[in-house]
C-alpha cells in the first residue's frame, strides 16, 4: 500500500505514544491492511480481537467473548451478579498475556456493543491498573460505522437502555472517559472512478441528491439475466435469500455433483466454519474464493469470482477470464490462541484447530453482512429489503465500477436506512482529527508518563490499604507483628515515595518544554538515573526490609485467604518494581522500558506462592497443640467456624495467662461469659491438667475491692465480664444505661472488648455500612438514617468503633 498521510499518521500514534485510537474510513480505504501492518510491525505486545468468529479468523485474531471471557448476555456496569466477567477464572497464561499487553486491536468496531466494551474495560482493570479506562491499556479500533452496526435484540435493550445512550460503541462508560483519538482514512483504493465515489459518499452521509440518484438508478435492471460467463454476484439482504438463489442455480446445472469434505482437526467453533463443512460444486457453477492465495503466486484474492470449469476428487479448476484459469487445491483456516512463548516471553499465536477446504463457495448469491470487506467486478444488488443500518453503503461500496453494478430493485431514500447518532457522532471526529501537532505533544506525553511510572507507587497503596482495613475488621482473629509495618510503608514508605515522585514529574515536565524527544536529552536521561539511585534505595529501606518483619496468624480461613492475596499483590508489585529500577539503572528509552516491563511482570508471575511463616510461637507449645485441637473437635461436631468457638489469639493468651478458674478465663480475650459457660469447663480441664504435669502455678485469684478512687469505666467492665447485661450494670451502679453502654464503648474501641460482645454481628454490619455510606453531620441526623432499628446509644458505640477502625 503506498503511504498516505492519514496512515502515516495513524501508524506514528499507535507506535509513539500511548493515545487510544479510532481508525475509521470510508469502504476500500485500507483499514484490513493497515490492521496487518501494525500486526507485522509494531513493537508493542499486542492482541487482535473481533466481535464476530468470521471476522476474528479474518484478521488472524480471536473473538472478543473467547479472549475476555464475557458471558454471552448482556454486560450490566458494575453488577456484581454471577454472569459478569468477575466470576469467570482466568488461566495463568491468560492473565500474564493481560498484565504484560501494551496494546489492544479491535477489528470490526462498528458491530461491538456498548456494553461488550464495558466488559473489556473491567477486565483490563482487573489484571492491570484499575484507576484507569481499560487499565491503562492502548486501544486501536478499526472500522466504520457507516457499515454493519451491533445486533441488540428488543429483551437486551430493555436491559441496557437503562446505562446506555445507544448500542453502538462510542456510548460505552470507558469509552467516553479514555480520550480517543480519531482519524479517517481518506485515500479510497477500491474505486477509482470520482463520480462513483462521490455517489458513495451521498449514500454514506443520507444525503443522496436527485442527480445522483439518477445516474445510480440508470443501473436499475429488474430483468436482468447474466451470461454464465460473465461472473456476475447476488448481493441480498437475507440468507435465506441468497440461499435459495444458490441452490436453484446449482440445481439447474446438469452436470455431475461432487462432495468436499472439510477436514477439521483440534478445536474449531462451528459457528466460525468459514464456509459449508460438506460444499458442493459441479461443473458450471459460479464460485467465489474465500481466502487469500497462501501459494507465492497470488492468484486469488478473498472475494474473486470465477466458474468451475473442471472438478475430481481433491482439484478444481476456476476460470475468472480467458487468460485466468486456476487450480484450486485445499486451503486451510487456522483457530488460534494467543499464549506466551517461555523462552523469549513474547506473545504468540498458538493453534488450536484447523480447517481445511476447499477456499470457494457458491457465489451467484451472497448476504450483504457477509460481504463486508470484500471487492466484487460486478454485482447485482438487492437491497429493496434493506433492515439495517448501514445495508445500502455496503452493498454498493463492495463494487469497483459504477459499471458494474446491476439494480434488482431501483435505489429509494427508503432503502438508505441512517442512523442520526451515528452521523452526529462521525461530524464531531471529523471536526476534531489530530494533526503533526498533536503527534508530537503525545510522543512527549507519553515519554514522560513512561518515566513517571517507574516511579509511581500508587498501585501499593490500594493492596496495602486493603491490607490494613481486614486487619482492624479482624483483629480479634489476627495475630502476629502485623499492623505495625502495615502501616509504617504506608506512611513512611509509599506516601513520601508519591510525593517525591509528584515533585520529580513537575520537574520533567519543566526540563522537557524545550525538548521535543525527552529520552535523547542528556540533562533528563542524567535526573532520571539519579531518580532511579534514590528510589532504588527507598524502596528497599521502607518497603522490602519492613516487609520482611510482617508476620500473621489467623484461624479464620476467609481472612487468610484474602489477606495472602493482598500480601502476594503487594510482594508481586515490590519485585516487579524491584527489577524494572535494577534494570534501568544506566538510561530510560520508551522500547525498552516496555520490554522490561513486560518481562518484569512475566518473571515474577512464574514465582511459586511461598507460604509466609505464621507467627504461632508459645513457650507452652504442647498446651497450645491440645487446646488447638479441642478447638477442632468441637467445630468438626458443630459444623461451625474454629475461630467461632475461640480465637487464635484467645488461645495464644490462654497459653500466656494460664487461666485456672472459670472468673479468669472471663478475662481472656474475646472469652465472654456464653463462651465460658459451653466451653469452659473442658478448656480449664486442659489448661489445668498441662499445668499439673509440668509442675505451674495458676493465676492466682485477684480479691477485687471497688473504692471510690477506681476508675469508673474499669468498673462497669468488671461487672459486664462477671455477666452482667447493660441494663443490670445500670441498675446496680444507679447510672443511665447509655453512660454504660459509653464505658463499654470505650473498651470496644481499646480492643479490650469485641464489638459484638455488646451488639449482634448482623446489627454492627448493618450499621458500618449506613455510616460508610451516608453523610451526617450530627447523631440526630445519623438516627434520622438509621430509623428505629438502632437506638442512639448503638450508634454512638457505631461512630466511635468505625472512626478508629
Amino acid at each position: 500500500m503506498e503511504v498516505n498521510k492519514e496512515l502515516d499518521l495513524a501508524f506514528n500514534f499507535i507506535e509513539k505514544t500511548n493515545r487510544n485510537l479510532f481508525l475509521t474510513g470510508k469502504a476500500g480505504t485500507g483499514k484490513t491492511t493497515f490492521l496487518h501492518k501494525i500486526k507485522a510491525e509494531s513493537l508493542k505486545r499486542l492482541v487482535v480481537v473481533a466481535p464476530t468468529g468470521v471476522a476474528a479468523i479474518n484478521a488472524k485474531g480471536v473473538t472478543i467473548h473467547s479472549f475476555f471471557q464475557l458471558p454471552f448476555e448482556p454486560f450490566i456496569p458494575n453488577a456484581t451478579t454471577k454472569n459478569t466477567t468477575i466470576q469467570r477464572k482466568f488461566s495463568k497464561t491468560k492473565i500474564n498475556i493481560i498484565r504484560s499487553l501494551d496494546l489492544v486491536i479491535i477489528d470490526e468496531i462498528s458491530m461491538v456493543r456498548a456494553d461488550v466494551l464495558d466488559g473489556i474495560d473491567e477486565v483490563l482493570r482487573r489484571y492491570k491498573d484499575r484507576t484507569q479506562p481499560f487499565g491503562g491499556v492502548q486501544l486501536l479500533l478499526i472500522g466504520d460505522l457507516q457499515q454493519l452496526s451491533p445486533v441488540v435484540r428488543p429483551n437486551e435493550w430493555q436491559l441496557l437502555k437503562n446505562y446506555y445512550q445507544t448500542a453502538y460503541f462510542f456510548s460505552s462508560i470507558a469509552y467516553q472517559k479514555a480520550n480517543v483519538l480519531s482519524i479517517e482514512l481518506k485515500q479510497i483504493y477500491r474505486q477509482q472512478n470520482q463520480a462513483f465515489i462521490a455517489i458513495l459518499n451521498e449514500i454514506r452521509n443520507d444525503k443522496l441528491s436527485s442527480a445522483s440518484a439518477e445516474i445510480l438508478n440508470k443501473q436499475y435492471q429488474p430483468d436482468f439475466n447474466p451470461k454464465k460467463e460473465d461472473g456476475y454476484i447476488t448481493l441480498t439482504t437475507h440468507n435465506n435469500r441468497a440461499d435459495a438463489i444458490n441452490q436453484k442455480e446449482l440445481d439447474n446445472l446438469d452436470t455431475k455433483a461432487e462432495k468436499y469434505t472439510a477436514n477439521i482437526s483440534g478445536d474449531f467453533n462451528e459457528k466460525t466454519y468459514p464456509n459449508s463443512e460438506h460444499l458442493v460444486l459441479k461443473e458450471g457453477a459460479q464460485v467465489m474464493f474465500i481466502k487469500n492465495d497462501s501459494s507465492p503466486e497470488k492468484r486469488y484474492y478473498n472475494g474473486k469470482i470465477g466458474t468451475v470449469v473442471y472438478l475430481d476428487d481433491e482439484e478444481i479448476t476456476v476460470k475468472c477470464s480467458e487468460d485466468d484459469i486456476i487450480d484450486v487445491t485445499y486451503e486451510t483456516w487456522e483457530n488460534i490462541k494467543y499464549t506466551l512463548n517461555p523462552e523469549t516471553k513474547e506473545i504468540t499465536n498458538k493453534i488450536e484447530g484447523t480447517y481445511t477446504q476447499i477456499p470457494l463457495r457458491l457465489a451467484w448469491a451472497i448476504t450483504i453482512h457477509k460481504s463486508q470487506g470484500l471487492t466484487f467486478d460486478k454485482a447485482i444488488i438487492d437491497a429493496e429489503a434493506s433492515f439495517a443500518h448501514g445495508q445500502t453503503y455496503v452493498a454498493l461500496s463492495r463494487c469497483k465500477t459504477l459499471e458494474g453494478i446491476v439494480l434488482k430493485t431501483p435505489i429509494k431514500t427508503a432503502s438508505i436506512i441512517s442512523d442520526a447518532t451515528v452521523n452526529t457522532f462521525t461530524k464531531q471526529l471529523e471536526e476534531n482529527e489530530p494533526n503533526e501537532a498533536d503527534l508530537q505533544a503525545s510522543k512527549k506525553a507519553f515519554q514522560l508518563n513512561l518515566m513517571g511510572e517507574v516511579f509511581d507507587y500508587h498501585p501499593f497503596l490500594y493492596p496495602v490499604k486493603r491490607l490494613i482495613d481486614i486487619y482492624y475488621a479482624n483483629k480479634n482473629t489476627l495475630s502476629g507483628n502485623t499492623i505495625k509495618p502495615l502501616e509504617t510503608i504506608k506512611d513512611s514508605g509509599i506516601i513520601p515515595l508519591l510525593k517525591i515522585n509528584n515533585a520529580f514529574k513537575k520537574q520533567l515536565a519543566s526540563l522537557a518544554e524545550t525538548v521535543e524527544n525527552p529520552e535523547e536529552d542528556a540533562t533528563i536521561q542524567e535526573r532520571f538515573k539519579k531518580a532511579v539511585t534514590y528510589f532504588k534505595e527507598h524502596t528497599k529501606q521502607h518497603i522490602a526490609t519492613i516487609l520482611s518483619t510482617l508476620t500473621y496468624a489467623t484461624d479464620n480461613k476467609a481472612v487468610e485467604k484474602d489477606f495472602e492475596r493482598q500480601l502476594k499483590d503487594v510482594e508481586d508489585k515490590l519485585a516487579i518494581k524491584t527489577k524494572i529500577l535494577e534494570a534501568l539503572s544506566n538510561t530510560f528509552s520508551t522500547e525498552n522500558y516496555l520490554k522490561i516491563r513486560a518481562n518484569s511482570i512475566l518473571e515474577v508471575s512464574e514465582i511459586k506462592v511461598v507460604k509466609r511463616e505464621i507467627a504461632t510461637s508459645t513457650e507452652h507449645e504442647e498446651l497450645f497443640e491440645n487446646l488447638r485441637l479441642f478447638r477442632l473437635s468441637i467445630s468438626s461436631s458443630e459444623n461451625i467456624p474454629p475461630f467461632q468457638i475461640f480465637t487464635q489469639k484467645s488461645l495464644f493468651e490462654m497459653c500466656e495467662l494460664l487461666p485456672a478458674t472459670p472468673k479468669q478465663l472471663k478475662k481472656i480475650h474475646g472469652m465472654g461469659k456464653v463462651r465460658v459457660e459451653k466451653y469452659g469447663e473442658e478448656i480449664l480441664e486442659i489448661i489445668n491438667e498441662y499445668a499439673a504435669k509440668n509442675n505451674l502455678s495458676p493465676v492466682q485469684e485477684e480479691v477485687v475491692i471497688e473504692v471510690e478512687k477506681k476508675n469508673t469505666k474499669e468498673i462497669s467492665l468488671d461487672f459486664f465480664k462477671e455477666g452482667l447485661s447493660i441494663a443490670e450494670i445500670a441498675e446496680k451502679r444507679a447510672l443511665a444505661a447509655s453512660t454504660i453502654q459509653g464505658h463499654l464503648a470505650h473498651y470496644v474501641i481499646e480492643g479490650v472488648l469485641d464489638i459484638t460482645e455488646i451488639l449482634s454481628e448482623e446489627k454492627v454490619k448493618k450499621g458500618l455500612e449506613i455510616i460508610k455510606n451516608n453523610t451526617f453531620e450530627s447523631l440526630n441526623k445519623l438516627k434520622e438514617i438509621a430509623g428505629a432499628n438502632f437506638s442512639y446509644n448503638e450508634l454512638r458505640i457505631l461512630v466511635k468503633y468505625s472512626e478508629e477502625k
